[in-house]
């Protein structure tokens, strides 16, 4: 990797670590950056994850005081969160190539989407909070929460941007709490599927994995994931959510492109 490629990956690292700790769905910046400097999907959607394990570490650790409490509820749901990576990263490993590069685009175009209508999700979200007698208890709705986030798991085993978004609009819903207790659980599930997806790729996918990518990441989203928790609530999430918008359509024209080839 050529010196400029090496520092706009880094770039990118640190700001998808960033995004991650507090919004989700950082992969729209890295993953784009991979696909424009000529990284193959699959390569680069696999060194993508395993770098971002680091990040995802620092986040979930910046937002531990909000976990505090709910360790039994955590143990409960990460067994279905690591079930459904396991699921989504076999499915990436096992199905051929060509079907990545016709599913990429779709699910791509679906994390935008859930990027684009995120305000409107959390501010439903905070509606139902506000309104407790209308508010849907986890309790009550154990199994279909299991469910969901196994679900969002494979999601994210798969294809892993914007899985954090998912699961944040699924636990602010069937989960008790606020927004940021249904964010700090994201970041510890996230870094569950993260971490069985990097392991499956080292395990049944060596060779295909770039590790200087994966090097140049991880280092970038750590120092991102550890700002992002500290100081990230305070980046307007307009600006965020407009620049992963726009990196999102650059991958999806040079993945249109790459099968119109």
């Amino acid at each position: 990797m050529e010196l400029l490629s090496g520092l706009i990956t880094f770039i990118a690292g640190l700001w998808a670590g960033t995004i991650n700790a507090v919004v989700g769905s950082g992969t729209l910046v890295t993953f784009p950056v991979l696909i424009a400097l000529g990284i193959t999907p699959v390569v680069a959607s696999m060194s993508n994850a395993m770098g971002l394990v680091a990040g995802a570490a620092a986040g979930a650790w910046g937002y531990r005081r909000e976990l505090a409490g709910r360790g039994r509820q955590l143990l409960q749901l990460l067994p279905a969160s690591l079930l459904g990576g396991i699921t989504g990263a076999w499915l990436l490993l096992h199905l051929p190539e060509k079907v990545f590069h016709y599913v990429a685009p779709v699910l791509l175009v679906l994390a935008l989407l859930m990027v684009i209508f995120q305000p409107r999700l959390q501010a439903w979200v905070r509606r139902r909070e506000e309104n407790p007698e209308h508010a849907i208890k986890d309790k009550n709705h154990g199994v279909l929460l299991v469910v969901l986030v196994y679900l969002a798991g494979v999601y994210g085993g798969y294809f892993v941007a914007a899985q954090g978004i998912l699961l944040v609009g699924i636990l602010g819903v069937f989960m008790t709490g606020t927004i940021q207790n249904a964010n700090a659980m994201k970041n510890f599930l996230v870094l569950g599927v993260n971490m069985v997806a990097a392991v499956s790729y080292m395990l049944f996918a060596f060779d295909r994995i770039n590790w200087i990518v994966v090097a140049l990441i991880a280092v970038s989203s750590t120092i991102g994931g550890l700002v992002g928790s500290k100081v990230g609530r305070r980046l307007p999430p307009t600006v965020l959510r407009g620049v992963i918008f726009i990196l999102g359509l650059v991958a999806l024209g040079f993945m249109v492109a790459n099968l119109l080839k």
